[in-house]
C-alpha cells in the first residue's frame, strides 16, 4: 500500500470533498481517500493497479486538478 497527498485547489466546500472521495474511492486499487477543505488536500491510500497517474487524471477529469506534494 502507499499513500500520496495531493494538494487540490478547487476544493471549497464539503460537497467538493465527497466528491473527490466517491470519484477516485472507485478507482479499482484505492482502498482510502480523505480529502479536507481547510487544507485542500486528500490522502489518497491504493495498491495496484491503481497508479499515480490514473488518480491525477481522474481528479483533473471531474474538475479538481491536484498537485502531488
Amino acid at each position: 500500500m502507499k499513500t500520496v497527498t495531493y494538494r487540490i485547489p478547487n476544493i471549497s466546500c464539503n460537497h467538493c470533498v465527497n466528491t473527490v472521495e466517491m470519484e477516485v474511492g472507485e478507482v479499482k486499487g484505492v482502498e482510502r481517500v480523505e480529502a479536507f477543505v481547510d487544507s485542500k488536500k486528500a490522502n489518497v491510500t491504493f495498491d495496484e493497479p491503481a497508479t499515480e497517474n490514473e488518480i491525477k487524471q481522474v481528479l483533473a477529469k471531474i474538475n479538481y486538478p491536484a498537485k502531488e506534494i
